[in-house]
């Protein structure tokens, strides 16, 4: 499963690990008092979950939009399939027929080489 992941995933991943990294990693080695420092704190956790709401808010559009393409084009897949199907069956009622009139003509040669009575 892990073989068919995006390349892609893994570097937001990765981004978004090395950001929260070092956006606590400022914030714990700049020197401030305990208060700023907990306001500092506060800001960029609301900084985040703005940033993570967005994100999933257009993950979510663009899931719904490639879910919508899909059935999309599992429609016209059908259609196409359902043309074929129904030319499939036409071309072997055709083959058919044909099939029954080529052994209709030869029972009657065989009748008429043979006096009329079947063979």
């Amino acid at each position: 499963m892990a073989e068919h992941e995006k390349p892609q995933g893994h570097f937001f991943t990765g981004f978004w690990i090395g950001g929260i990294l070092g956006i606590l990693a400022g914030i714990f080695f700049a020197p401030k008092s305990g208060k700023d420092l907990r306001s500092e704190i506060k800001e960029k956790g609301s900084e985040v979950l703005k940033d993570g709401k967005e994100i999933y808010a257009d993950a979510s559009t663009r899931a719904k939009e490639i879910i919508e393409e899909a059935k999309h084009q599992a429609k016209e897949l059908k259609k196409e399939a359902d043309r074929n199907l129904a030319e499939a069956r036409q071309k072997a009622k055709e083959i058919l027929a044909h099939g029954e009139k080529r052994e209709a003509g030869s029972n009657e040669t065989e009748k008429g080489d043979t006096g009329g009575k079947e063979v």
